[in-house]
This record gives C-alpha cells, sequence and structure tokens, in this order.
C-alpha cells in the first residue's frame, strides 16, 4: 500500500504535534491533502476510473469541512497549515 504505518507517523508528527495525536485537526488534513494527492496522480493516468473519482471528491468535501472549522475555531492555526500545506483557500 502506498500509505504505510511510518508515513502516516511521519505525517502526524510533522503537523499533528506527536505520532499518536491522530486526532488533531492539523494532522487530519495533512494525511488527506497527501491522499488526495496520490489519487489525482492516479486519476491522470486513469481518467475512466469512476470509483476513484468518487472517492477524490469525497475526500476534498472531507479536507473542506476540517478547514472551515478549523477557521472557524483558530483562525491562526487555519492560516498556518494553508500556507505549511500550499493549499489555495
Amino acid at each position: 500500500m502506498y500509505l504505510s504505518k511510518e508515513v502516516k507517523a511521519e505525517i502526524f508528527k510533522k503537523h499533528g504535534g506527536s505520532e499518536n495525536n491522530t486526532g488533531s485537526a492539523e494532522g487530519q488534513i495533512a494525511l488527506f491533502t497527501h491522499r488526495i494527492k496520490h489519487l489525482t496522480g492516479h486519476l491522470k493516468n486513469n481518467q475512466k476510473d469512476f470509483n476513484t473519482e468518487r472517492s477524490l471528491v469525497m475526500l476534498v468535501g472531507k479536507r473542506r469541512s476540517l478547514l472551515d472549522y478549523l477557521k472557524k475555531k483558530d483562525i491562526t492555526r487555519y492560516r498556518a497549515i494553508i500556507k505549511e500545506l500550499g493549499l489555495r483557500k
């Protein structure tokens, strides 16, 4: 699988504070961003894979809702994660 335990732990350690803090909004947003990039690359080669396209749309929606939650709770954390991950909004 493309996402091993070590990669997940590194993502949560970098963005969530520690590798055991898997519930933080920043860590989940970073994980969703990693998965979105992977699925986007897959869809560039397989345009007719509609199940993956649906999964990608659902992941983008989940990430958007987490970003909206973070924006409502703490605008500085929101701005930091947007800048760190290079997201547009």
